[in-house]
């Protein structure tokens, strides 16, 4: 009887701690599936990257190359040379034409001057009229050839095709040799100023992820985290419905089936720490963990379980306030400036010296008759 006795605490005690245990565990897996469920977190993130495609704005044999694969560049640094034989003669011929101008038009200039100044007796209003008109066609052509020689200076340092940007010169199959033309691209240099992440997170999670949250970002591969916040959120993605079809109405799939795959929403993450020790390559795969809410230990378990859903926001979170708009810098390639007009003496100095001067005054060293 005794032994009865002593066996049947045993099998109590026993019980109970089975009891606690599964207590335990099911609270386990609960929390756990709250975390998968609620958590905005995904491993389909990938690593973006702005790609500048340099086109030449001439036309012309590529004489020298500057640059390998793979290669960072600079911005500014020269990547090829096309020849500039033919620019430096268009130059050459812009500058002679402006002088040619620039003469013919003080000539024309002091002989309306000096029509203007007669009288009717000696000439007709008609004649006055016909020199100040040939006048004003001087000055226009004189115009038109400084535009020229304007633009032949530029397409002359046109021939030196630059980087816009600092990056990485990416799949280079160019050579010397090559025939450049314009506006067709044929260097492409990652900005290695632009890289960020884009995380594709379900739907059913988009309503815990906000603008200015922290993120953690895992690189497959690579053990230390990267940090970022979520810089903004696609606000459109493609639906096959809306594709239109027979007189433009929508085509609508019939078909509904009973599973229905949480749709992926683009969120952007602005990197903000990048250890030393990782390279960001544009296309690889990383995994995406946005910080949505804390827990302190006093919080108790329904505090756990906000923490977990993302209810709750660290105080001052800039996740709490709408994104400022219109407030992002637009970019911008400074480009060549017009030069300032050059005065007709000095283009052609000492054409005619004293036909400046009116005809009723003495030239220098001369008597008035």
């Amino acid at each position: 009887m005794a032994r009865r006795r002593t066996t049947r605490p045993r099998r109590v005690r026993r019980l109970l701690a089975a009891g606690v245990v599964l207590a335990v565990s099911a609270a386990a897996a609960a929390l756990v599936w709250i975390y998968l469920d609620a958590r905005p977190w995904t491993r389909d993130g990938r690593v973006r990257v702005q790609v500048s495609n340099m086109a030449p704005q001439i036309s012309g044999q590529i004489v020298e190359l500057r640059i390998a694969d793979n290669q960072f560049v600079h911005k500014g640094d020269v990547l090829y040379v096309i020849d500039p034989f033919d620019y430096k003669v268009a130059l050459d011929r812009a500058r002679a034409e402006l002088e040619n101008r620039a003469a013919d038009l003080q000539v024309r200039q002091v002989q309306a001057e000096r029509r203007a100044a007669l009288t009717t007796l000696s000439t007709s209003i008609e004649e006055k009229q016909r020199y100040a008109g040939m006048a004003k066609q001087a000055q226009a052509a004189y115009d038109l050839a400084q535009a020229q020689l304007a633009q032949a200076k530029v397409n002359l340092e046109r021939t030196q095709v630059r980087s816009a940007v600092n990056g990485y010169v990416n799949n280079l199959l160019l050579r010397v040799g090559d025939f450049a033309t314009t506006g067709t691209p044929n260097v492409s240099v990652i900005d290695s100023d632009s890289y960020w992440i884009d995380g594709y997170f379900e739907e059913t999670k988009m309503r815990n992820v906000r603008v200015g949250a922290d993120a953690e970002i895992r690189l497959m591969g690579y053990d230390e985290p990267l940090r970022g916040r979520v810089d903004s959120i696609t606000r459109g993605i493609s639906t096959l419905n809306a594709t239109p079809s027979t007189q433009g109405l929508p085509s609508v799939n019939p078909v509904y089936t009973w599973v229905r795959l949480a749709q992926r929403v683009p969120v952007r993450i602005r990197i903000e720490h990048l250890p030393a020790q990782i390279p960001l390559v544009a296309g690889t795969t990383a995994t995406i963990d946005i910080r949505t809410g804390t827990w302190e230990p006093g919080g108790g378990l329904a505090g756990l379980i906000d923490a977990l859903r993302g209810r709750a926001v660290p105080a001052g979170d800039p996740a709490q306030t709408p994104p400022v708009r219109g407030t992002a810098t637009p970019a911008r390639i400074p480009g060549p400036s017009m030069p300032s007009p050059v005065p007709v003496d000095h283009a052609a100095p000492g054409i005619a010296p004293g036909m400046t001067q009116p005809p009723d005054q003495p030239r220098a060293g001369q008597g008035r008759r």
